[in-house]
């Protein structure tokens, strides 16, 4: 039993210095870099959403990104990227108050990586894992829109 609570100990001291030292993950280095494979991008920019955003898609997709689609966890309750799942992927999550990220990729980028992942990133495929319809992805994309509070 002494042995057992030792181990128990070591573990708990070790999982809290892990904890304090590693902090928040660094942001990309670049934000506006595409994670849509090069040989699909063209095809996939040209995808337009089919949904009409209204204000009950726009709380559906707020719904979606807080609950079954997982998405507060690691880009946060602000869209921001400073999510508590995030914090130990390299690199971190994607931030969707960053105006610039939305005016640079468009909606069926948003829908490739919401439905495949995003590789070499923590980034799950959604819709393939059955996590979400693609309908539902498309109600998450015009929510996450809505962190860019950019008025021009």
């Amino acid at each position: 039993m002494r042995g057992k609570r030792l181990v128990m100990t070591v573990c708990s001291i070790i999982a809290v210095a892990m904890w304090s030292t590693a902090g928040w993950a660094a942001p990309e280095a670049d934000p506006l870099k595409p994670r849509v494979p090069d040989a699909e991008r063209g095809d996939v920019r040209k995808m337009k959403s089919p949904i009409t955003v209204t204000p009950e898609i726009l709380a559906k997709g707020k719904e979606l990104y807080e609950g079954k689609g997982t998405c507060v966890n690691c880009h946060g309750m602000t869209g921001d990227g400073n999510g508590p799942g995030g914090m130990l992927l390299t690199p971190g999550p994607r931030n969707f108050t960053n105006c610039k990220f939305h005016k640079k990729r468009n909606d069926g980028e948003l829908h490739w990586i919401i439905k495949n992942g995003s590789p070499g990133t923590g980034m799950p495929a959604l819709i393939k894992g059955g996590v979400i319809t693609e309908e539902e992805a498309w109600m998450t994309i015009a929510y996450e829109r809505t962190f860019c509070k950019d008025t021009e």
